[in-house]
């Protein structure tokens, strides 16, 4: 659907189920890929299609150390000069407890994964983007973002501020030529979800290939006139 022949998209957990969805479908676009996840050898094992291909390049960070991922950016910058899109799929859910019996851990582990990452590696892609004039940022919040929950708050404020990121970014960002968006998705029709939920209306759910979709139109030109969207893709639910 939309084209990215000569454009190079750093696609950030790019093992996980959504972030494999994103790389194939950039990499179908004609996209260079900059494929970043915590482990090399699972890029490799998860994505051995596309490690295979002239257009890719094997980046591994922990995209919770600011070090690490500078480390990634400029792997990418020495071996395409620019990035022009950063597809940042990084993210994931802790069952939760009430707030008055949630461990610390899990409140940090869910900012940490959700927020941090999301924080850090756009400190890491911005000056570039800043320099050469041009970009796009898409981030992966949730519909759970958009409000609280019972036995959910430490997922639900994690996201919540990725989408405010997401809006000061954007903000920030907007006169210089990068746009700065995030998608909402809803339950993501995942063999992990499916085997939590049994029972559920998994027709209902969205897949890994739809939501990637709407992060390539985010990513295109065609995107250029928005700036700070949060866009739902729910699929039926």
């Amino acid at each position: 659907m939309f084209g990215f022949t000569d454009r190079i998209v750093i696609i950030t957990g790019a093992t996980g189920n959504l972030g494999q969805a994103v790389a194939h479908a950039f990499t179908a676009a004609n996209a260079t890929v900059v494929l970043v996840a915590r482990s090399e050898t699972g890029i490799r094992q998860s994505l051995p299609d596309l490690v295979a291909l002239p257009n890719a390049l094997v980046a591994p960070a922990d995209l919770t150390d600011p070090k690490s991922v500078r480390s990634a950016v400029d792997a990418a910058l020495r071996a395409f000069g620019r990035i022009d899109v950063l597809a940042n799929t990084v993210g994931g859910y802790k069952a939760g407890d009430p707030v008055h019996t949630t461990p610390i851990e899990t409140w940090d582990f869910m900012l940490d994964l959700n927020a941090r990452t999301a924080f850090v590696i756009s400190q890491a892609v911005i000056p570039a983007m800043l320099e050469q004039g041009h970009g796009a940022i898409i981030h992966t919040a949730s519909r759970a973002g958009l409000s609280g929950a019972g036995n959910a708050a430490a997922y639900s404020a994690a996201k919540s501020a990725v989408i405010r990121l997401t809006e000061s970014l954007a903000a920030e960002l907007k006169h210089s030529g990068i746009n700065v968006n995030c998608v909402l998705p809803g339950t993501i029709d995942t063999p992990e979800n499916r085997a939590a939920m049994p029972k559920a209306r998994h027709e209902d759910w969205v897949s890994p290939d739809a939501i990637a979709q709407v992060i390539l139109f985010l990513a295109s030109d065609a995107a250029r006139a928005i700036h700070g969207a949060a866009i739902p893709v729910y699929g039926l639910s």
